[in-house]
């Protein structure tokens, strides 16, 4: 439980509705400055690369997938989406630190213990990314941009994973509880 200090220096969160509408606005100016819209995926693919281009280049050559984005002269980290997934995570940790939200912590139900925690964090981050390269796109890229654009492979994304969520949480519900 959190002190009473700390819970006074807390700030409320911003309206829903109002969070909405500027998501939309930021999701608009990324299409018209860009030309793509948002998503994370395609930023960390491209900075795994970057790092497999230092570590192993001639893999990154002779692999087709790699290639089209990393191979050769090509700088896979000079990318708007790079741009963006930097500015997302400096922008929470600035959020974060103005309104007194920035510290360490494992959020778990009172019976849960903190390495099941982690270990399910883990484990469901892996598969959302393994999900996000065979979609072609993460959660924020298929849902919000593709979403924008009434995709309809986007949509199918969108109910796939609110229906595994439904079905999962029947069986993870007591690690909250």
């Amino acid at each position: 439980m959190a002190s009473p200090d700390l819970d006074a220096r807390v700030e409320r969160y911003i309206d829903p509705y109002l969070a909405g509408a500027l998501l939309g606005l930021v999701l608009f100016a990324a299409y018209a400055l860009t030309g793509t819209g948002l998503g994370a995926s395609g930023a960390i693919n491209r900075v795994q690369l970057s790092i497999v281009k230092v570590v192993a280049p001639s893999h990154v050559d002779t692999v087709k997938h790699f290639a089209a984005t990393a191979g050769g002269s090509r700088q896979p980290l000079v990318d708007p989406s790079v741009g963006m997934l930097l500015g997302t995570v400096l922008g929470g940790v600035i959020s974060g630190l103005l309104h007194g939200r920035m510290r360490v912590e494992v959020r778990k139900g009172p019976r849960a213990r903190t390495g099941t925690r982690l270990a399910l964090a883990f484990l469901g981050g892996g598969i959302m990314g393994f999900g996000a390269r065979l979609a072609r796109g993460c959660t924020s890229g298929q849902a919000l941009s593709g979403g924008a654009v009434l995709s309809v492979g986007s949509f199918a994304f969108m109910f796939s994973i609110f229906g595994s969520a439904y079905a999962l949480a029947w069986f993870l519900r007591r690690q909250w509880t």
